[in-house]
């Protein structure tokens, strides 16, 4: 399991659960379910991070959660 955050919510538009990873430029997934759209945002975070190294672009450290707001 990744430690980048990620963001889940319904949408309208595509019927489905959206899983955005913030820190990772372009990195979402969705599913039909909460569950099934953390899922494949894990793998899509996987590959994301393979692609990088690949292409010798930085990967983002996580940040966790935020200390302030």
């Amino acid at each position: 399991m990744s430690k980048y955050e990620i963001i889940l919510y319904w949408s309208e538009e595509d019927s489905a659960f959206i899983a955005e990873v913030p820190e990772l430029a372009g990195c979402m997934a969705d599913g039909g379910s909460m569950a099934e759209a953390l899922h494949n945002a894990e793998i899509v975070i996987a590959e994301w991070i393979e692609t990088a190294k690949e292409l010798g672009r930085e990967i983002p450290t996580p940040k966790g959660r935020l200390k302030y707001a």
